[in-house]
């Protein structure tokens, strides 16, 4: 993931559960993930959340891909 995109993913205690959110919003990762998966085009987020910017839609993306790309552990029972 670019240095770039990173850096608009910002996580705070207390803010949104700590999840990871946008530029200090209180829009999450897992909102516009949401979005996208219900359908919602990017253009439909941007026209509806002014204060988004594209790069904020691509840096969920990317962050949500680096936090999936590791090996997945399966304990025995």
């Amino acid at each position: 993931m670019s240095d770039a995109l990173l850096s608009r993913i910002t996580i705070e205690n207390g803010k949104r559960g700590g999840r990871p959110c946008i530029r200090n919003m209180r829009i999450t990762v897992g909102d516009i993930l949401g979005w996208l998966a219900g359908g919602m085009s990017e253009a439909d987020i941007l026209a509806d959340y002014d204060e988004l910017e594209p790069d904020d839609i691509k840096a969920s993306l990317a962050y949500a891909a680096h936090e999936l790309d590791h090996a997945s552990v399966t304990v025995a029972a």
